[in-house]
């Protein structure tokens, strides 16, 4: 079996300019009702997304949907399971730690266009209001030069557009779920007072890279604990890639300034040593950001998304 492209959710496009992350936390007060929703939801899926990128071709509109590992468990008690899909257990470093929070159906849509963006989701939240309660709702934003909000460029490891399907989607390894992804989610704020009063070599060092070029910098060059020394996975002698996405949000009356961050890979796993990397290693980033929650989901391909709609698990 090989992967199908046709197949997939957006789980390798870029993070696009407009962007919205939601997530839903399932009542559980009545399973069949809650099911039918989500049914219902699976059966319109592709045609609303069908019928918006027929109105505004030029949106660029990506989306992808999944379930965590407690809603596949609530909603499918019968059906298999994907093989790496397990409960997100909270990373614990010496200094800092990475929380488990609840979440059940995760949505992330992005579009150049925000109308779509608004749309697009107020036409599945019809599907979900009575069964569900919003755990988290983050509008994101594109940076001047696809930046982070802390100033330096995003994703330059990330493999290339024709690579990406290898390292983000599911393959022959799990042929019942391939063309799925694993998704982790994770909002962090920032202490960007803190990290502004830093002068340029400093956040250089932090991050491993040049500020303005994006050059990497010397291994000497970098603190210890350098951002992209610990973050990366480099399991027996392999450096494993996932797709990466840092996008932006900001509330500046409140002073609140974050990075959500969404990673979409093949196998878990290796989302799993990346954090344990950052976090047992405290992370040089970490001592101005803190992870506020985290996540990880089964993102289905489009015809398993049928399968649910047909009640076919």
């Amino acid at each position: 079996m090989t992967i199908d492209l046709t197949d997939t959710q957006a789980v390798y496009k870029d993070a696009g300019q407009h962007i919205e992350f939601t997530t839903l936390l399932l009542n559980r007060k009545d399973r069949d009702a809650e099911l039918a929703a989500v049914q219902d939801f699976a059966g319109n899926y592709q045609s609303i997304l069908n019928s918006m990128n027929i109105r505004y071709p030029d949106a660029k509109l990506a989306v992808a949907f999944g379930f965590s590992n407690a809603a596949w468990t609530y909603l499918f008690p019968n059906a298999d399971k994907p093989k790496q899909l397990v409960d997100f257990e909270p990373v614990k470093g010496p200094k800092y730690t990475a929380p488990a929070t609840p979440g059940d159906l995760f949505f992330h849509v992005r579009a150049v266009n925000e109308a779509v963006v608004y749309e697009i989701m107020d036409q599945f939240s019809e599907f979900f209001r009575d069964v569900t309660s919003v755990v988290d709702e983050t509008h994101g934003f594109r940076y001047f030069e696809g930046r982070a909000i802390v100033g330096f460029i995003d994703g330059t490891e990330n493999p290339s557009t024709q690579q990406a399907p290898e390292y983000a989607v599911i393959g022959d390894e799990d042929p019942k779920f391939i063309d799925g992804s694993y998704a982790f989610a994770q909002k962090y704020t920032h202490d960007m007072d803190a990290w502004k009063a830093l002068p340029t070599e400093e956040q250089e060092k932090t991050i491993g890279r040049k500020k303005f070029s994006d050059r990497e910098l010397a291994d000497e060059e970098k603190s210890p604990n350098a951002h992209n020394i610990v973050a990366q996975d480099n399991k027996d002698g392999i450096e494993h890639k996932i797709v990466r996405m840092n996008v932006p949000f900001s509330d500046p009356a409140k002073n609140v300034t974050g990075t959500y961050f969404i990673g979409y890979a093949r196998e878990y796993a290796i989302i799993r040593r990346m954090l344990e990397g950052m976090f047992t290693n405290s992370d040089r980033l970490l001592d101005y950001s803190t992870p506020i929650n985290g996540n990880m989901y089964f993102i289905p391909s489009l015809s398993l998304v049928d399968d649910i709609a047909d009640d076919a698990l």
